[in-house]
């Protein structure tokens, strides 16, 4: 017999014991009870109840939110009213811009782009090499992010549609050979009559007679082996066949105009940028 009273439950010759609890352990437990109570009268604690502070972290946030504008606001109506080359010209809001340009494409662009604009295979281009469809100019970069690419939400977006050639009388056999063709441009495989002729009768008008590309029309060089959607026989064949028309939102209508030009500057500083 242990001399202190059970609870009257025992197992295997185990009892359960009644020991009250230590005296600074239940007067810890009576303050916190107390505290929650005080607590739910001056914070908000339980639903649809403010507290008589008024206080929510919400409101807070944006008193923080609102004093940071306050604080920037001076540097941004600058990069506001200065175009991307003026404000990479000034180091000092070249600087600024490459840090807010850092975070608005963190948080717009990279999900496409890649944290550090390498693009991916699948569609989308990569932001940090020479290689531009619409050009890599201060400007060319500020419209295509302001307007979009085939987003049918802004009157002046980028892009024409790519023709499905498989639907447009092409033979998988054409196809094919159209194929070997384009290889052919950036020295990926050899040179034939019939894929010249086919070329020149579906894709020059847009890819030019070498496949130079055409930035007005947003038609991608094929002499480079820089390629969106693969750069195989097969992926090609998939792009003849069944036409490619990737989408890109129209910035302008969802970002301030500071923040389009500090992207712009940060665009053009990834690694390819054009005078």
């Amino acid at each position: 017999m242990s001399g202190v009273a059970t609870t009257g439950h025992e197992w295997d010759g185990i009892k359960e014991l009644d020991n009250p609890m230590p005296a600074w352990w239940v007067y810890t437990f009576y303050a916190c009870i107390a505290f929650a109570a005080v607590w739910v009268v001056f914070y908000p604690s339980l639903p649809f109840v403010r507290g008589t502070l008024g206080y929510t972290g919400r409101s807070d946030l944006s008193r923080v939110m609102e004093a940071e504008r306050a604080r920037t606001e001076p540097m941004l109506a600058r990069i506001r009213a200065a175009t991307p080359a003026a404000i990479a010209a000034d180091p000092e809001l070249r600087g600024f811009a490459l840090a807010g340009g850092r975070v608005a494409f963190a948080n717009n662009c990279a999900g496409c782009h890649g944290a550090g604009g390498q693009g991916a295979v699948g569609g989308f281009p990569s932001l940090a090499d020479d290689d531009w469809i619409y050009g890599g100019s201060f400007d060319a970069i500020q419209q295509t992010i302001t307007v979009g690419v085939r987003n049918g939400e802004h009157p002046d977006a980028r892009g024409v549609a790519m023709p499905a050639f498989a639907q447009a009388g092409l033979t998988p056999a054409q196809i094919g050979t159209l194929a070997d063709h384009v290889l052919s441009l950036s020295g990926a495989g050899p040179a034939s009559a019939p894929g010249a002729a086919l070329y020149a009768e579906n894709c020059v008008a847009c890819h030019g007679d070498r496949g130079e590309g055409n930035r007005e029309l947003g038609a991608p060089r094929l002499n480079d082996q820089v390629w969106l959607y693969g750069g195989d026989r097969a992926a090609i064949g998939r792009t003849i066949a069944n036409a490619r028309a990737g989408v890109m939102p129209a910035w302008g209508s969802r970002l301030d105009p500071a923040t389009i030009n500090m992207l712009t500057v940060y665009v053009h500083a990834l690694g390819g940028g054009e005078q």
